[in-house]
């Protein structure tokens, strides 16, 4: 018999519409539990916690909103991903239920390669992170290879949703370390700051790929959006105890030198070395390279950038720094 992909929870009132979200998965391996309404999905999930819960909104009774603040009030489901698959389109309600605590949004009629594709991204974060809380435990030599391992699987798991910045993360995570190294920080720091870089963007997972990949202007909810990843990659990463301060780190990579960066407003020293070197590294590569609104600026641009705003928005030190690696070590991003 073939084993299980993996335990999913439907939950959907209209019955046909159920059926065909359940033959998906079974079709594809998944072991697959169906709920017809809220009230039924909740007992369900309780009583036999599943992997991820794919769950339409509009449901008489309990509806998917509800559910999903049920299920994230449990300590027996509080971790379990919740994707929303419905019709609803508007990003109100989008926001409405990634503040529930959603990870994802299918909209009907969804591709089924599209939805099997959203499904697949869950299960593996999910897993990923339960592993690398079981392993950080351990604090060996072998397990900080095998970190690495699993955190440049996290940080391509998260790119293969953003075909634009597909390389980003990694070519951060590689500028940043190189900063370190130029500051002369221990490697030991190093080798965490490099880390923190390849998941710097984890938190984008939450957003929905037509938002990531927008080519015009985002609205100011779509934009609100997108600064929320910085929380959610934290959200993500605290509960595991890594040997570094790589939630942390996450966190606070878009803070600023003068405070006005987010989330929290931070100025100057209250910001962590780590995070004021990424925050450097990112805005270059992020200038440098190709996105879906504009081509690459070029190097020259966004060394101008960060020598322009260097003591307001940008840590002295570490824009001396980077400034140095271009322009006199002839440093250059790896592809």
């Amino acid at each position: 018999m073939m084993k299980s992909k993996g335990n999913i929870l439907a939950v959907d009132d209209t019955p046909a519409s159920l059926k065909l979200l359940s033959d998906i998965l079974k079709e594809e391996g998944y072991e697959v539990r169906s709920a017809i309404n809220g009230e039924l999905a909740l007992h369900s999930a309780t009583h036999n916690r599943p992997e991820l819960v794919l769950l339409d909104i509009r449901m008489p009774g309990m509806d998917g909103f509800e559910l999903c603040r049920r299920l994230k009030a449990q300590p027996q489901t509080r971790d379990v991903p919740v994707i929303f698959v419905s019709a609803i389109s508007d990003t109100v309600e989008k926001v409405q239920g990634f503040e529930l605590g959603a990870v994802d949004f299918v909209t009907k009629p969804y591709q089924r390669e599209e939805l099997l594709a959203r499904v697949r991204t869950h299960l593996e974060v999910d897993r990923l992170r339960n592993h690398l809380e079981e392993r950080v435990a351990e604090r060996t030599q072998k397990l900080k290879t095998s970190l690495l391992d699993f955190i440049a699987a996290i940080a391509s798991t998260v790119e293969m949703r953003d075909p634009y910045t597909a390389g980003h993360q990694r070519r951060v995570a590689s500028l940043a370390a190189a900063i370190a190294r130029e500051l002369k920080l221990p490697e030991d720091q190093t080798e965490g700051l490099y880390l923190a870089g390849l998941v710097h963007d984890l938190g984008k997972i939450r957003i929905p790929a037509e938002i990531l990949c927008k080519p015009g202007r985002l609205t100011a909810l779509e934009f609100g959006l997108i600064q929320e990843h910085s929380n959610t990659g934290y959200d993500i990463l605290k509960p595991i105890d890594f040997p570094w301060p790589i939630a942390q780190t996450v966190l606070q990579h878009h803070e600023r030198q003068d405070g006005s960066g987010y989330p929290h407003g931070l100025k100057g020293e209250a910001i962590l070395l780590e995070a004021r070197i990424l925050a450097v590294a990112d805005v270059v590569e992020a200038m440098v390279s190709h996105r879906p609104y504009r081509a690459g600026l070029g190097v020259e641009v966004a060394l101008e950038e960060i020598t322009r705003h260097k003591g307001t928005l940008y840590d002295p030190e570490v824009v001396n720094a980077c400034l140095s690696m271009f322009r006199e070590q002839g440093y250059s991003l790896p592809a």
